[in-house]
This record gives C-alpha cells, structure tokens and sequence, in this order.
C-alpha cells in the first residue's frame, strides 16, 4: 500500500507540475493548427492486441525486431524493461534509484539509451545483461528519444528538437518543430521511421510526424478512440509511446497506466 499511495502521489505532483506550465493550452493550439490547416491527418487500423502492465507509467517503447524495450516513469517506481509483446510478460526488469523519474528510452548498437525528467541524467545500459555502463549529463528536461542511424534526437516537452552526439551526448544542433508557421510543443515521446520523427503531443491523443530536417510537421495520425473503442479498460491515463514494428510497417503503441498495447497500421481518414 506504501508504494502504491507513493505511486499516485507522483502522479498527482507530475500532473499539477504540468498544469501549471499551460500544458492545456498546448493541446488546444495542436488542435487548432490541425483544424486551420492542409496538413494531412491519418487515422488508423488496429491490427492487434496485447496485454500491458497496467501499472506502468509508460515513458518509452523500442522494438528491436524480437523484442520489446519499455521505460516507465514515477519517482520511487521508474523502470527498465525487456517485455515479451505478445504475451505482456516482463522478461527482464531493472529499477532505477528512488530519486530518478524514468523517460524517453532509444537503441544505439547493443546499447539501451534511458533520460530522465528534472535530473537532467541519461543512462547507457548493455541491452542483453541491462548492466549499466555509463552515465552522461544534459542541459534540460528529458522527455524523448530516439536516433536515425546517425544521431540522437531528443524532445524536452518544447517545440525543439535537439541533436546529440551519440557518443559524447554533446549538443550538434537544434531544429523548432512548427507547422504553417506555428509552433508545436509539449513534444514527447519520440520514434524514428522511414526519414521521419514520430512525436507523441503531450496530453492529446496525435502523433505528429515530422521533418527532422526543417522541422515541418508533415502528418497527423489522429489515435482518439484507441482505449475507449470498448468499455473495461479502467482509469488510462494519457496516450503515450511509440515504437516501430519495420518488417509489418506497423506501429506499436500503447500510453500510461494502459492495460492494452496496440499494433496498428496508418491509413487515410475516411
């Protein structure tokens, strides 16, 4: 019992934390550029269906090709884990220490990528053992990330992505996300596919997909629905993680505290 008031009192400082930044108008400028705008918005085909531990507070997914890599958030409960995707089952799970809210999660080589939020500390793992090797410091929040094969690509709840030196995590750059000329904040998290940043927009139910080379946002995939398209599912809280399924060309994702993760395919909006 401990732990768990612990949990939901992380949740309630994190929520009021965010409040009080005017996450909620964030969601309703996405809203409005979307609505005003040519931008494309896709919707989506659940192809299937698996169980997620309803108790993580998801921060980021990875899929490698055989398996599925999770970070979750919370003070006193922040995790790493190597899940199986069809089954939900957690194959492999390391805890960081209390003091750490775990966030965005990527792959480089045969390394596990983890950030953290306020601390401003990021974590190497060894991805088979999960040993931590090294640790590397930023000069911001840690939301997201993800890497193009080159370089990492990081989000801090802003309009900004920046760019890292995958192995000295030094700063190479930065690039405003906007769409028509407006900006988009409140990035999260973050997954590279085919030449494009797909972002999670905090406290929505869109992915933004765009141009890590001019920061345009290109697409909308619109997800509303995915957890109430059936009754049952319980008190979910936001949508949040992506990773990419790239042998199917479908996306994996799930959000925080959800009892469902989702594969799906993106399609045109009818």
């Amino acid at each position: 019992m401990k732990m768990r008031k612990s949990v939901f009192l992380s949740v309630a400082i994190f929520l009021a934390i965010a409040s009080f930044a005017s996450v909620p108008s964030a969601a309703d400028n996405v809203a409005n550029q979307t609505q005003s705008s040519q931008t494309p918005v896709y919707g989506y085909k659940i192809i299937n269906v698996y169980h997620h531990d309803k108790t993580a507070f998801t921060e980021g997914l990875v899929y490698d090709g055989k398996t599925l890599y999770e970070s979750t958030g919370l003070y006193d409960n922040s995790t790493l884990r190597q899940v199986d995707l069809t089954t939900g089952r957690i194959l492999k799970l390391y805890r960081l220490p209390d003091e750490f809210f775990g966030e965005g999660l990527t792959l480089w080589a045969d390394q596990l990528i983890q950030l953290t939020w306020q601390s401003r500390i990021g974590f190497v793992y060894n991805k088979k053992s999960f040993n931590q090797t090294r640790s590397f410091s930023y000069p911001r929040e840690g939301w997201g990330i993800t890497s193009d094969g080159q370089r990492l690509i990081m989000s801090d709840g802003s309009d900004t992505l920046y760019f890292l030196n995958p192995d000295t995590f030094a700063d190479t750059g930065s690039i405003r996300v906007m769409e028509n000329g407006n900006p988009v904040n409140q990035l999260n998290e973050l997954e590279y596919i085919k030449g494009k940043v797909y972002a999670n927009i905090y406290l929505t139910s869109r992915i933004a997909i765009i141009s890590p080379s001019t920061g345009e946002v290109t697409g909308w995939i619109d997800l509303q629905g995915l957890v109430d398209r059936e009754n049952g599912l319980g008190d979910v809280d936001i949508l949040n993680g992506i990773a990419y399924e790239a042998d199917r060309d479908l996306l994996i994702v799930t959000g925080k505290f959800w009892p469902e993760l989702f594969e799906i395919k993106i399609q045109s909006k009818a």
